[in-house]
């Protein structure tokens, strides 16, 4: 493993509040055998996603809606 990895690895379980890296490794391979079905991209796309969510860089589907001139089915 290279420094820059266990950096990240660092970072990522502090962040996530993890009281130390053994803790969130357990829970990761925990995981890991519960969620086969889960590959890399799908785990990228879902710590994508929480960044964005994080730093206010989604938007509502009622935003979407309006800016694309769409209207819910409901709404029909």
């Amino acid at each position: 493993m290279t420094e820059m990895f266990l950096a990240d690895v660092d970072a990522t379980w502090e962040d996530l509040g993890y009281n130390s890296r053994s803790e969130f490794i357990r829970d990761v391979l925990r995981d890991a055998v519960k969620h086969p079905e889960f590959n890399r991209a799908d785990l990228k796309a879902i710590a994508a996603s929480e960044v964005d969510v994080k730093e206010g860089q989604t938007h509502s589907s009622e935003d979407i809606k309006a800016e694309y001139g769409r209207e819910d089915a409901s709404d029909r």
